[in-house]
């Protein structure tokens, strides 16, 4: 049997927000990868360590968690008034499919800094000193993404006093605007799909449920804390440890994903892993977080936990931080009605791992509401930088 060495690939692993995935050059991938199809997949699935039935990723760069089974592929962008492309890839940790349905707010965070760093941006746009803002066209949506990025001495400062709840050591401070965050593309073609900012979703051997459905920053669907049992409190033990409450959550993701129209049938929801997203929300209160902080309840407007891919989230995705900011924005949402109702420009809402302050812009307009964009502020910071290596029959 012949034997083929493996391959180098350029890449670098980074940690955006709370999250960490392998990032490339489009140009550096190998050619059947540099087009989208099963060759690319199996190549991302490769250096992930997937499909892995052992669940740890152990033969490959994933964490063996959905914040850590995740790639990245950035290219120079022919768009106007773009800088670079950004496509992600979700990868399954136990099954052979990599999502391409949505975006990674989290790794959203790292684009701008690998762009600079890798000379995807032309150099008449990057300072010295200051901030360079890298505008990012999100593949995956179409969205545009600005990402503020610092530069100290002609380079990215990654280091710095800013503290984000989820991630142990302080960095730089990136700030992020989502503009016209609103997914149109799937579903009813707009922020609301159903037209409805809360509907009644009926959930097979779990009820009717009050529910706001939305598609900004990532297709969620945003249910009451004590309709499903729970708290808004619960770290990721209570609902991870419970297998019954993960398949209650996965059936309500299932039907709420036919509702939102983003599939037409519910056993099509085991091949779209990444989106929608489930989450659960309750008014305010006190509680210790997965680090040990005292979280109080005078200091978050609602308590919000997520689920992504099967389990729950250990801090917030950044693309559902979107949602929930444009949600609490709303007058009458899930989200908004938890944070005490009214108009309000900004929120900030307790997760396991403690608190995130999110602001967004809306307005309704001819009758419907529309966002202008979304902001929060992440860090991000290059862990490791040289090649992967794959097997030469990976892909």
């Amino acid at each position: 049997m012949n034997h083929l060495p493996q391959i180098r690939i350029p890449a670098a692993y980074m940690r955006g927000g709370t999250s960490k995935g392998v990032f490339f050059r489009l140009q550096d991938l190998p050619a059947a990868a540099q087009v989208p199809g099963a060759a690319r997949d199996a190549l991302l699935l490769r250096v992930i360590g997937s499909p892995d039935p052992y669940g740890k990723q152990t033969d490959g760069m994933g964490g063996a968690t959905s914040s850590t089974s995740k790639t990245v592929i950035v290219s120079a962008s022919e768009r106007p008034d773009h800088d670079v492309d950004y496509l992600f890839g979700q990868v399954s940790i136990d099954q052979p499919f990599v999502d391409w349905s949505g975006n990674c707010g989290n790794l959203s965070a790292a684009v701008g800094s690998f762009a600079i760093a890798s000379g995807l941006v032309e150099a008449s746009r990057v300072p010295h000193d200051g901030i360079c803002t890298v505008r990012i066209w999100q593949a995956n949506i179409g969205k545009t993404i600005m990402a503020h990025v610092p530069m100290t001495d002609g380079e990215v400062q990654e280091t710095g006093d800013f503290e984000l709840d989820g991630v142990t050591f302080p960095a730089a401070e990136v700030q992020l605007e989502f503009l016209d965050p609103a997914d149109e593309g799937e579903g009813g073609g707009a922020m609301f799909p159903t037209g409805n900012v809360v509907d009644e979703l009926d959930v097979p051997g779990v009820g009717t449920l009050t529910a706001t459905l939305i598609n900004a920053g990532i297709p969620t669907i945003f249910v009451n804390a004590a309709a499903v049992g729970c708290t808004g409190t619960e770290l990721q033990d209570a609902i991870n440890g419970d297998a019954k409450a993960l398949a209650m959550f996965e059936t309500i993701r299932a039907h709420g994903a036919v509702r939102m129209g983003l599939i037409k049938h519910i056993e099509e929801a085991a091949q779209r892993q990444h989106t929608p997203k489930v989450a659960f929300v309750a008014p305010p209160s006190a509680y210790v977080a997965s680090s040990g902080k005292q979280i109080a309840a005078a200091d978050i407007d609602l308590l919000v936990r997520a689920m992504s891919m099967g389990k729950l989230h250990h801090a917030m995705m950044g693309t559902a931080a979107v949602a929930i900011g444009t949600a609490a924005a709303i007058p009458g949402t899930v989200v908004n009605l938890a944070a005490g109702g009214g108009e309000r420009t900004s929120v900030r809402f307790g997760h396991p791992s403690g608190s995130l302050r999110v602001g967004a812009e809306a307005a309704l307009v001819d009758g419907k509401w529309q966002v202008t964009k979304a902001i929060m502020s992440r860090s991000a910071r290059v862990l490791m930088e040289g090649s992967v290596r794959v097997p030469g029959r990976a892909f």
